[in-house]
């Protein structure tokens, strides 16, 4: 019996994949910034033949990766 070989997947790559449409709605956007962050390179996505997917947890690092803290008002005097 011959023994079929694994590739073990990175994490990103583990997990839920989102269609483009799937992704633009979660990021509240058009279809057209999906697929202009993968046409740039800027996301992890994942070819299956023609189909394009997005793993979620790419889509959430890309979210995480954005995140601004707000600023926070310092009290007393300024030197």
């Amino acid at each position: 019996m011959t023994e079929i070989s694994t590739c073990p997947l990175p994490e990103w790559a583990r997990g839920r994949l989102l269609t483009i449409e799937e992704a633009a709605e979660r990021l509240n956007t058009s279809v057209r910034f999906p697929r202009r962050l993968i046409e740039e390179r800027r996301i992890a996505f994942v070819h299956l033949g023609r189909n394009v997917r997005i793993p979620e947890v790419a889509l959430e690092a890309f979210i995480a990766a954005g995140l601004v803290e707000p600023v926070t008002a310092r009290r007393g005097r300024a030197a």
